[in-house]
């Protein structure tokens, strides 16, 4: 089979989309620059499609790598037969290679080994030729200083055909297909673990039982997490008889004296390997697909967190609230630069709101502030309240904004870069003004394990977790583009083709020469080759350059095609831009070329519209219920405005302007069937809730958008 073959099996595409998109990869060439600047070669293949081909590729080397060495050992042992080459080549299922592979991999001396070493491997064969000898009197032959009696040696002629029975590959194929079919999941709890405080989070879990199919990947992680910490004890089981009916089936040839031996030998195989292997296999497939299913979800909230509405370059205060520690003030200028730091005192014990107030305004008319940001954490609500008092002199627009992460960024090595001379509280109100400002460019700086959106990360493959992430970072990226004036390194290392290390020769020959003036300036920057030139530059935009096209996404592979079209329309680049009037008359199929055809010529004329535009909504005010502060203040049936902080695959997590967030399951999201909780919600949706139970000790709310 070949690569394309492999791939064209799991996407829906012709041979040469494929063809020609394994050749850009081939070519170093990134996925955002494939997807948005080659769609003609490819056949318009969005991002998603050409990181599944690519992960397709990665796949199919791996599998080819893994038959080469199977090979290779096979035959270093000179067992390998046309036949068994053949299998090999032409499978391309992982575990059927193992299972090829079974009889040759070495492994700790068996009992199967040492019944051989003592010559039992021909009683052994004549047991499983079923011919109705006499086997208890062939049995006799094979005694020797070793082997002691009739018993010992029978036992260890099965103890080799237990072996056998093992390595059949397809015994193992027909349990693997009842495992897959009919497994099922059970759990119980460790009686000395059952009392400890932790333990009650996992209670449903005490004695559990369920299809292995049917488990959703929520609560398949909770179980194996529970396990991991030592509160229950998990199984993967089908039923035993069945089990043996299958290798009954495949072993057995009717009823002969050897039955009897051979039916022990397919009990001792399944029970002491078959079962463990087969089972744990059916495990870490169950596991594979719940870390998928899972990093999948984690990777949809942080897209659309990454892509949140930002407020744009305004001049923001932004408020860290505590109690005790005070109330962390920053103000920062349009760029998100730091102008000035307070600390005010507005709450208990202290309550000097006066002489805050007093402070509050004098910053926001000294540094001609627009916005304030406020942190959603301890004290956010009153810390709101407080600012809504103040009668400023303009109109101000006040905000809530999640601060999960910003102690993370601010104990940083990136925040002590940023600001040597500041400490962490003075850092953490920055993010959280920044995160007003630009959401993007702001959380890139930060773990996004650490952003506190998704269902149990920790428990996922972490470098699967952090492959997606990363991927997920450099598709929003790209997708809405960067200043390069402005970006931090951090942001500019996520541009298609740049990396850390060019992203901080960037940053370095910015502070050396001024702000870049033309995108060919690019090309000066050390150690900033043709390719990486070519992928990453149409992702940076430069405002107020020489080339009005440095502001737009139009690549400057295509510049010269924009100019003709100026040309052929009477009117400058510049005139050209923006103007719909005029764009609407261009044909694009007077415009084709060797390298740009129809789809990137589409493109260029849909970008000249409106070039450099942000995909991303406008930040927008949101108002919570002034009645409501703490958990205490929540009463069933209340209907109350909320933002949608966190989506998992069993219900998306509200935001109701207190510390707990309540739960609405998927059966609450809306009448009627809800097979995908984003069809229905979106991270930082603004809804309507209806309390339906409030439990203060466990801090739990739940809510519907039922009303």
């Amino acid at each position: 089979m070949t690569l394309i073959d492999f791939i064209k099996q799991q996407v829906s595409t012709t041979p040469k989309n494929i063809e020609n998109t394994i050749q850009l990869l081939n070519e170093d060439c990134t996925i955002p620059f494939i997807s948005r600047y080659r769609k003609d070669q490819t056949g318009n293949l969005d991002e998603v499609v050409i990181e599944q081909i690519a992960k397709l590729q990665k796949e199919y080397d791996t599998i080819v790598k893994r038959k080469e060495a199977i090979l290779k050992s096979i035959e270093e042992q000179k067992a390998l037969t046309p036949e068994l080459e053949k299998k090999i080549v032409n499978s391309f299922d992982l575990n059927e290679l193992e299972d090829f592979y079974l009889p040759y991999k070495k492994k700790k001396k068996t009992k199967a080994d040492v019944a051989r070493e003592n010559g039992l491997e021909p009683l052994a064969k004549i047991i499983m030729a079923q011919n109705n000898d006499d086997i208890d009197f062939i049995s006799s032959k094979y005694l020797n200083e070793k082997v002691i009696n009739e018993d010992y040696a029978l036992q260890g002629a099965r103890d080799i055909i237990a072996e056998w029975i093992n390595e059949n590959i397809y015994v193992r194929k027909q349990l693997r297909r009842l495992y897959q079919r009919k497994a099922n999941i059970s759990t119980k709890v460790v009686k000395t673990k059952k009392d400890e405080p932790d333990a009650q989070k996992f209670n449903q879990y005490f004695d559990w039982s369920e299809p292995l199919t049917k488990a959703p990947s929520h609560r398949l992680l909770a179980m194996l997490r529970a396990e991991n910490e030592g509160f229950i004890k998990f199984k993967i089981e089908v039923d035993t008889d069945e089990a043996f009916d299958i290798i009954d089936e495949l072993v057995l040839k009717g009823q002969n004296s050897s039955t009897s031996h051979i039916q022990l030998a397919i009990e001792d195989s399944y029970k002491r390997l078959l079962y463990p292997a087969i089972s744990n296999e059916a495990l870490q497939e169950a596991k594979a697909k719940a870390d998928a299913n899972s990093i999948q979800v984690f990777a949809n909230n942080l897209s659309q967190l990454l892509l949140a509405p930002p407020l744009g370059e305004k001049r923001i205060l932004a408020i860290d609230p505590g109690f005790r520690s005070g109330c962390k003030v920053v103000c920062l200028d349009e760029k998100g630069d730091l102008l000035y730091n307070e600390t005010i005192f507005p709450h208990a014990p202290q309550k000097e709101d006066a002489i805050a107030m007093k402070k509050i305004r004098s910053m926001v008319n000294a540094y001609k502030i627009d916005a304030i940001s406020i942190g959603n954490g301890t004290a956010s609500r009153e810390t709101e309240f407080f600012i809504k008092k103040i009668a400023f002199d303009k109109p101000v627009q006040v905000f809530v904004v999640s601060e999960a992460g910003a102690s993370v960024y601010s104990a940083s090595k990136i925040a002590r870069e940023e600001f040597p001379n500041y400490d962490v509280t003075v850092r953490g109100s920055v993010s959280i003004g920044r995160r007003l400002s630009d959401p993007l460019a702001e959380l890139v700086k930060i773990d996004p394990k650490a952003i506190g959106v998704g269902q149990y990360q920790h428990d996922v493959d972490q470098t699967k977790l952090k492959e997606e992430l990363d991927t997920v970072v450099v598709r929003c990226v790209n997708s809405v583009g960067i200043n390069i004036n402005t970006a931090s390194k951090h942001l500019l290392s996520y541009v298609s083709g740049i990396g850390e290390k060019l992203a901080e020769n960037i940053v370095n020959y910015r502070s050396e020469n001024g702000p870049f003036i033309d995108r060919k300036q690019l090309k000066k920057v050390p150690r900033l080759g043709e390719k990486a030139y070519q992928q990453g530059v149409a992702f940076i935009r430069i405002k107020e350059g020489k080339n009005p096209l440095d502001n737009s996404a139009v690549h400057p592979e295509a510049y010269p095609i924009v100019e003709k079209m100026a040309k052929d329309l009477k009117l400058s680049v510049n005139d050209l831009i923006a103007n719909k009037e005029k764009t609407a008359l261009i044909k694009p199929e007077n415009y084709i070329t060797p390298e740009i055809g129809l789809l990137g010529l589409k493109d260029i004329i849909k970008e000249l519209e409106k070039p450099g535009l942000d995909p991303r909504k406008s930040a927008k005010v949101f108002e919570f219920d002034s009645n409501v502060k703490t958990i205490k203040d929540l009463k069933t049936g209340m209907v109350l405005p909320g933002i949608v902080n966190n989506i998992t695959n069993f219900g998306c997590f509200v935001d109701i302007g207190i510390k707990e967030s309540g739960l609405v399951h998927i059966s609450q999201l809306k009448e009627g069937f809800v097979s995908d909780v984003n069809e229905v919600v979106k991270l930082h949706q603004h809804v309507q809730v209806k309390v339906t139970e409030v439990d203060e000790d466990r801090k739990r709310i739940q809510l519907t958008m039922i009303l």
